[in-house]
């Protein structure tokens, strides 16, 4: 065939089209990849779970609602309670050890003979959950709050608010105005103590505390108990004996990171180290960051 003579379709205009058409060799529909993504979309589409990992199999295991038994108080907690028929406590234990429950029991025979009590702590929101506890617990006539923005039932035998209203109070009594009536002040949350900014609250919070009134002192992260509670004793002048929860936490903490495909993924492998897969993806937005900055 000469030269410019070639047939129908063979034209140079229908080579670029062909060009066009052609698809680099793993960017196609075709692609695993592509394949696999695709999947993923329909499956989220329709609602369903993508499939997980050993890995986050074994972080999930066990997970769920306990089969139901009988309460069995820890010795702690029977310890803190018998101490606060004498002096002020202080309770240190790991997170979801029960030290609101040594609050709430004592809240509970103090109600029931016709006295009254404080439970502060430092976050509106910590308030706002412990208030809709306690009500649940005592019922709503029992029990008032006090926020920077909420005053509900404030003649209540059980008062709920933030560390800084309860100061407040304080600071107004001695300027002549009424005392605080209560019979127990709950200090949750006591390691606020050592916060920069806002510790201060709770230092005056101690001190100007009369006392009549006995505390309690709840923490997780206090490592020099001893120290702390010798300092309230000085202050106060009131003994305060300090109650210990020995070993970890009873409900252990599993973390995890949800990917938008709606695979968990552990932050943690099984040697303690962050997820590979994690590492990797953090990298690879770095790099994209870098070249975005870098191409404007």
């Amino acid at each position: 065939m000469k030269r410019g003579s070639r047939g129908r379709g063979e034209g140079r205009g229908n080579r670029r089209g062909g060009h066009q058409r052609r698809v680099r060799a793993g960017h196609g529909r075709d692609n695993p990849k592509h394949r696999r993504g695709d999947s993923q979309k329909r499956d989220l589409a329709a609602g369903k779970t993508p499939p997980q990992s050993n890995e986050t199999r074994r972080l999930l295991e066990g997970i769920g609602t306990p089969a139901p038994a009988p309460f069995k108080p820890d010795p702690f907690q029977l310890e803190a309670l018998a101490a606060l028929e004498f002096e002020d406590v202080l309770v240190t234990a790991p997170t979801g050890s029960g030290k609101t429950w040594i609050a709430r029991e004592e809240i509970r025979r103090l109600i029931e003979a016709g006295r009254r009590a404080w439970y502060t702590t430092p976050l509106k929101a910590l308030t706002n959950s412990k208030y809709q506890e306690f009500s649940d617990e005592f019922g709503a006539a029992q029990v008032g709050i006090l926020t920077g923005d909420r005053k509900e039932n404030s003649d209540a035998p059980l008062i709920v608010g933030t560390t800084e209203i309860f100061r407040n109070q304080l600071f107004d009594a001695l300027r002549g105005g009424d005392q605080v009536r209560a019979d127990l002040v709950v200090l949750d949350e006591a390691h606020y103590l050592a916060d920069e900014d806002r510790g201060h609250v709770w230092e005056e919070a101690i001190i100007l505390t009369p006392p009549r009134i006995r505390l309690l002192l709840l923490s997780a992260t206090i490592g020099n108990a001893s120290d702390f509670a010798g300092w309230i004793e000085e202050v106060r002048g009131v003994r305060c004996g300090v109650i210990t929860r020995p070993g970890a936490r009873p409900v252990p903490l599993r973390s995890a990171f949800l990917l938008p495909d709606q695979r968990l993924l552990p932050l943690m492998n099984d040697a303690g180290r962050l997820n590979p897969e994690l590492a990797v993806m953090g990298d690879k937005q770095k790099r994209d960051r870098s070249r975005h900055w870098k191409d404007r």
